[in-house]
């Protein structure tokens, strides 16, 4: 097995319905943060004891996070109000909260330049609502939007190529924009597969992992923009990690309740771990190489130690 279970974290019980969505390790803390969505709030974990420690409260909606460790920072995208916050991460403070789009979700960061792509899924009943918003994090700002070709997902950035990556739901693409010229969409991947959702970056290997909700994982090469692999997953997945280290993906398929774990390089898969039906959400701590599931029935994070897996 690859993936041992370690235990668990008990968190606050949901105030209403809407459980837990994404979350990040801000690893010079080993603090963990989950949006807990249906609390309009923040759960802070310690990583190194896995203990919880506090919610940060008043984020309506809270649902895309992500952790800037080059800038010690953390943005949250609050759907329910249409804003992004921008916190330091070592204190837990907000800077700022900014209007963006409609319904934020995914979040991508240029740390050099300090540029914050916010995905904002949209409304269908509004025309070219479906967009990004373009953050100028060092002055506070946004900076301007893009319209996208249908509905946003989740997104990366790529230092090598100082390129952001988009998932869009229908049609299936993947896009990308320069950070230079975010403005504009450069690249166009079609992903061979309906609903392309859970989206990370394996820049060692050059290719993007895209989980979509048809149940399947695509691995696409940043190159030269092909289909390297299609594997099938157990159901509908969400979230996907990359773990540089040991080349593992983990994909959260919440209709099953299970992690699955390939390995990245022969695109095969090496196990699939129960969690709890409906845990569509993960975090990874790549310091520690462990994996936290967040389990929304019984308000509580699995937490695993991903050992190398030993084929028998």
């Amino acid at each position: 097995m690859s993936l041992r279970l370690l235990g668990y974290i008990e968190l606050p019980k949901h105030t209403k319905e809407g459980g837990f969505d994404h979350a990040a390790v801000h690893h010079p803390s080993s603090r963990l943060f989950v949006a807990h969505t249906s609390n309009d709030s923040i759960d802070v974990i310690e990583s190194a004891s896995d203990r919880f420690l506090r919610s940060i409260p008043g984020l309506k909606g809270v649902a895309g996070l992500l952790v800037s460790d080059e800038r010690d920072l953390l943005f949250t995208a609050n759907r329910a109000e249409n804003t992004i916050s921008i916190f330091t991460a070592s204190k837990e403070k907000e800077l700022v909260r900014l209007s963006v789009g409609i319904r934020p979700n995914g979040l991508a960061f240029a740390a050099s330049r300090g540029l914050l792509l916010v995905a904002n899924v949209g409304d269908p009943e509004i025309r070219d609502s479906s967009t990004l918003s373009l953050v100028d994090v060092g002055q506070k700002a946004v900076g301007g939007t893009v319209v996208l070709p249908g509905r946003p997902r989740w997104a990366v950035f790529d230092d090598s190529r100082a390129t952001f990556y988009v998932n869009i739901a229908d049609p299936p693409l993947i896009v990308g924009l320069a950070a230079e010229n975010p403005l504009e969409i450069t690249q166009t991947f079609e992903i061979p597969a309906k609903g392309p959702h859970g989206l990370d970056l394996d820049p060692r290997g050059r290719q993007l992992f895209c989980a979509c909700d048809e149940g399947k994982l695509v691995a696409v090469s940043l190159d030269s923009g092909e289909i390297r692999s299609v594997m099938d997953l157990s159901g509908g997945p969400d979230v996907v990690y990359f773990n540089t280290a040991l080349g593992h993906v983990y994909v959260a398929v919440g209709a099953r309740g299970v992690i699955e774990v390939f390995d990245s390089k022969r695109m095969k898969l090496l196990e699939r771990t129960p969690t709890e039906p409906g845990a569509h959400t993960l975090a990874f701590n790549r310091q520690k190489n462990k994996v936290y599931a967040f389990l929304p029935a019984t308000h509580q994070a699995a937490v695993y130690q991903d050992e190398r897996h030993r084929e028998s």
